[in-house]
């Protein structure tokens, strides 16, 4: 719980409802899946940060970095990334959906 009593899930869609927010959170939407992919598939691997970087020849503040969203992937760490932490890498590319049913 927070301070205000409520849950950041709750806050979050409290929040969902002011544009400006949604456009900002949007925005970020990608970073905040690829993370939350990271940090899934090193705990599905039953890996700390610590033994994974071992694994992967990194420090454990680089993989601090990476799920965090603080430093930009490439596709080769992304596939050094899945491969210590005996994963598939998937990437996908979908159709942005509009609201005037055009393409776009």
């Amino acid at each position: 719980m927070s301070v205000t009593g409520k849950t950041a899930s709750q806050l979050h869609e409290e929040w969902r409802k002011n544009p400006e927010y949604l456009r900002e959170y949007e925005a970020l939407e990608e970073e905040f899946s690829l993370a939350g992919a990271l940090i899934e598939a090193r705990s599905r691997a039953g890996l700390s940060q610590e033994e994974l970087a071992k694994r992967m020849c990194t420090s454990q503040s680089a993989i601090a970095r990476l799920e965090g969203g603080k430093q930009n992937v490439s596709l080769k760490l992304l596939r050094r990334y899945a491969q210590a932490t005996k994963s598939r890498l998937k990437i996908s590319l979908e159709p942005i959906s509009t609201s005037t049913g055009g393409q776009g």
